[in-house]
């Protein structure tokens, strides 16, 4: 059972889009906190700075595949080296405007990656992936 507030994470360099995405989980008024990063590096560093501190880490991260410094795919390479530390389970969905099918079939062959999301996402989407996490 997981803690009443669902820790989120969006990794995306786009800040207009991470913008977007808090403003639709906020509307959805679910018991949520979240925390963003601008790549895959930030995002990993602060994983690796939290390693035994389950209430600091993410439920769930939404993973763009396409950003400067240390892109989607690279972050789960590096994700996959210090996965069996990590204190938690935690939900990754890799979200991505593109409709790549070698991107796609990419992500559903990691293991850790429990979705491939196509943005825009919609707050429908959200609702039904936070409330799941929840249940």
């Amino acid at each position: 059972m997981m803690s009443t507030t669902i820790k989120i994470c969006i990794v995306d360099d786009d800040e207009i889009y991470r913008f977007t995405i808090i403003k639709i989980l906020e509307s959805l008024q679910l018991p949520t906190k979240t925390t963003t990063f601008s790549d895959g590096e930030q995002a990993l560093d602060f994983i690796s700075d939290h390693l035994d501190q389950d209430y600091e880490l993410p439920d769930v991260i939404f993973l763009d595949i396409d950003m400067p410094v240390m892109d989607g795919f690279q972050f789960m390479d590096e994700y996959e080296k210090i996965r069996s530390r990590v204190g938690k389970n935690i939900t990754i969905f890799m979200v991505s405007s593109s409709l790549d099918p070698v991107d796609i079939e990419r992500a559903k062959n990691i293991g850790a990656i429990t979705d491939y999301l196509v943005k825009p996402l919609v707050s429908v989407q959200l609702r039904t992936i936070l409330e799941e996490l929840i249940q």
